[in-house]
């Protein structure tokens, strides 16, 4: 009986709107809201704020006059609801202990982490290849960090040294292939003397191995090539050291050393020397080669691109078998050191393995305290360093006699030594 009375409804209010039900009992789609402000005097204002049409189109239904409402103490300004104000993104809420759960504090998000939305309770962990921006509001690409040709001046510098070093060696083989006929050039086995200058040649050059970005052919061609490398040097400075042994025993009268001057003995000496380290480096590359490495954990904020060694124990076999052809060879060499000059390259040696050993016994701990690209400067820093040691040692004064004390290259002088 209601409802049939409550369809008959139907005026117009004091603001012109029509007034009425519809048939499932709803109202007139059309609703005013009003601001009802008390003043300290006891009276009251109303103001007609907002309107609210259910038959608009939807996003119009309600139209809000913003700049007529008034809030608590006569202010224009939206009060808020809670005795904290929203945290931003790149914070997270903490709780502040004893009170509410609306009074907290926005702190920032730790290292390594985002938030992406307003009052978040927890930040975002960014994936291992990415790092926050500084807002801390998105997670970005970390750089890349590795011996750069054009973004590190110490590769460009590490560049110019090698070739340059490699140039005075080649000019030093040419001299050398030139006089290969005068006695300072064969009074130590001349072909001993090409194939170290050739592998000093070859380990200048290695050091490109360690430049640029780090791929796995690369990883894998650095350690086994210098590592062969610098056996066959070092193995040939043995072979030196040992024909100069050889030559002044056989010297004396009726010396059975006689039979064992020749090439035979140096290039055996240089063969299995050098074939011992490559069966080492083949088995380094069969069972755990080096590879390609991103490093996301060593520094925040960015990946280093660097070679893993795979196989730790192999890598310290290569070094341990080379130290141990340069201890051999400077122990050799030292107790040769006084033999006559005419034959004796034995001091030379002595002072190169000198500065070999030196080098090479500094650079474990160093590149073990180091990190990244560091440790391929450290090892190519080594690897010049103890090349240059031979080069001048060894080759230097040979080439100061041939060049500028012509009349010191002669048997006759080289007799008057022995004498």
């Amino acid at each position: 009986m209601l409802q049939q009375f409550l369809r008959r409804v139907h005026f117009r209010d004091p603001t012109g709107e029509e007034v009425y039900f519809k048939e499932n009992g709803e109202m007139s789609s059309v609703y005013h809201v009003k601001n009802q402000i008390f003043l300290s005097n006891g009276t009251n204002i109303e103001k007609h704020v907002a309107i609210i049409d259910l038959s608009a189109p939807e996003g119009k239904q309600l139209n809000i006059r913003q700049r007529l409402i008034t809030w608590k103490y006569n202010t224009k300004e939206v009060p808020y609801s809670r005795c904290s104000k929203d945290c931003l993104s790149g914070y997270r809420r903490v709780l502040q202990r004893g009170k509410h759960t609306c009074c907290f504090d926005c702190v920032p998000c730790s290292e390594g982490e985002i938030s992406n939305k307003i009052d978040k309770d927890s930040c975002q962990k960014c994936p291992d290849d990415q790092w926050p921006n500084e807002k801390k509001d998105k997670c970005v690409k970390k750089p890349t960090e590795f011996l750069s040709y054009d973004r590190d001046p110490v590769a460009l510098v590490l560049c110019i040294i090698s070739v340059t070093l490699s140039v005075i060696t080649l000019v030093i083989l040419v001299i050398f292939i030139l006089y290969r006929d005068t006695p300072i050039v064969r009074a130590n086995n001349r072909n001993l003397s090409f194939v170290l200058l050739v592998s000093i040649i070859l380990s200048f050059l290695c050091v490109f191995l360690f430049l640029g970005r780090p791929v796995d052919i690369t990883c894998m061609l650095r350690q086994t090539a210098f590592g062969v490398i610098f056996s066959v040097a070092v193995s040939s400075l043995l072979a030196k050291t040992i024909m100069v042994c050889i030559a002044f025993k056989a010297t004396k009268p009726g010396s059975k050393w006689r039979k064992y001057i020749g090439v035979k003995i140096p290039n055996y000496v240089v063969f299995i020397c050098s074939f011992i380290q490559v069966v080492i480096c083949i088995c380094w590359l069969s069972i755990s080669p080096p590879y390609q490495e991103m490093n996301t954990h060593s520094y925040p904020g960015k990946i280093i691109i660097q070679c893993n060694e795979g196989s730790v124990v192999a890598f310290y076999a290569v070094l341990g078998y080379m130290g141990f052809l340069a201890a051999v060879s400077f122990v050799v060499a030292f107790l040769a050191r006084k033999l006559p000059d005419s034959f004796n390259e034995a001091k030379f040696i002595t002072f190169s393995m000198l500065i070999f050993c030196n080098v090479w016994i500094s650079f474990i701990p160093a590149y073990m305290s180091v990190s990244g690209k560091n440790t391929a400067i450290v090892e190519i820093f080594a690897i010049l360093a103890s090349s240059f040691g031979i080069l001048g040692c060894l080759f230097f004064p040979k080439c100061y006699i041939i060049l500028l004390r012509p009349d010191m290259n002669s048997k006759k002088h080289l007799l008057r030594l022995e004498c």
